[in-house]
């Protein structure tokens, strides 16, 4: 396993968020869509890692470690942004009109 160097901003360059959505136009609720869809998909990534390292595949324990984290980091952010939603949700609705 080959270890890559990291840049000087130590390789947070994939963490890169834009405000204003991802896509001139796109709906909230399509951008919300495709991160679930993507915290899925990370959740399938972790499993077949889990059933790779079981089954002997050569699936580096590290490498299953790192793709848990990864699930379980991105569900963490996924239901706290869920609750962010809920919450000025709830607070609109007691809005008097």
């Amino acid at each position: 396993m080959e270890i890559q160097p990291t840049g000087p901003k130590g390789g947070m360059d994939q963490f890169k968020v834009e405000l204003g959505g991802s896509k001139p136009g796109e709906s909230f609720l399509s951008v919300l869509n495709e991160s679930i869809q993507e915290v899925n998909g990370i959740q399938k990534v972790a499993d077949q890692s889990i059933q790779d390292l079981v089954t002997g595949k050569g699936q580096d324990l590290h490498q299953t470690m790192i793709a848990l984290e990864k699930a379980s980091i991105s569900f963490q952010l996924m239901m706290s942004v869920r609750n962010k939603i809920v919450n000025a949700y709830e607070e609109i609705s007691r809005m008097q009109v």
